[in-house]
């Protein structure tokens, strides 16, 4: 298993610096990962940090760790304008970026900037946004006519890094975010409630992961667990990692405390 930290880029974290904070102490500290948000939570009262400027950020100040969104909602984005900053992105960190992706959960981001709140609609979205953005990275010309998206014979330039793509894990609970995340790389599954429990157990998640295997088949596939742990839990993290998790993401958010108790658990390391 590796170790990664999930940082909620809202109320306390919704400072880009702060970020940039948290990461360097994560590298130093061992981790493995730095995941943030993707939220327009100001649409709903709540102060949020741009995602895609913070990981720029994060991307030059670090050397080691993986980093990523955890996770990316690309209905409320472009496909060809998300394709050209995940390509930025994986440039800028030196292949070390994750895209995650899901429908969003909050209606208000959409609503209140007049954009489609459906689920099901946003669901459409995002399988033919990801499919788009794949052809994209690739680097061969792209002539499509979908539903929501059309590109006429783009070739994107420059590519990411990583080869054949960037890796895109899915985030979401239901079965159609399962059936989804069996057709690409990973799947980011939420472990923990805003008052700091673990509310998926490992049999809870083992479960969904053989689900996951009954669409997917024998191919490998990365599942990142967000949570909350002390340092040094390592039976927890061993139930978790007998379940199929690959990857323990240490949920950061106001719940956890003060900003020096969050950075003190960051500190610590996994």
């Amino acid at each position: 298993m590796r170790f990664g930290i999930d940082i909620c880029t809202l109320g306390g974290q919704s400072d880009p610096r702060r970020i940039v904070e948290l990461a360097l102490l994560a590298e130093d500290a061992g981790w493995d990962g730095v995941f943030v948000w993707d939220h327009l939570a100001f649409a709903w009262g709540v102060p949020s940090a741009d995602a895609w400027v913070s990981l720029a950020a994060v991307a030059q100040a670090t050397r080691r760790i993986r980093i990523g969104t955890a996770v990316a909602v690309p209905p409320r984005h472009r496909p060809a304008s998300l394709a050209s900053a995940v390509a930025s992105l994986d440039l800028l960190s030196e292949g070390r970026f994750v895209l995650g992706a899901g429908l969003g959960g909050v209606e208000a981001e959409f609503a209140a900037f007049g954009d489609v709140a459906d689920p099901v609609i946003r669901a459409a979205q995002l399988d033919e946004s990801l499919d788009v953005m794949a052809r994209l990275w690739s680097g061969e010309p792209v002539h499509h006519n979908g539903e929501h998206y059309t590109v006429d014979g783009v070739t994107l330039a420059p590519t990411p890094v990583q080869r054949p793509r960037v890796p895109v894990w899915i985030g979401g609970a239901s079965r159609p975010a399962l059936r989804r995340a069996a057709r690409w790389d990973g799947w980011l599954a939420g472990g923990d409630d805003q008052e700091g429990r673990m509310t998926a157990t490992p049999e809870h998640v083992a479960a969904d992961i053989a689900y996951i295997a009954q669409h997917r088949g024998p191919e490998p596939l990365e599942v990142a667990l967000t949570g909350v742990s002390a340092p040094g839990s390592q039976a927890l993290f061993r139930a978790y990692a007998d379940a199929g998790v690959t990857w323990w993401l240490e949920h950061l958010h106001d719940g956890r405390g003060t900003p020096a108790e969050v950075m003190d658990r960051v500190t610590a390391g996994p």
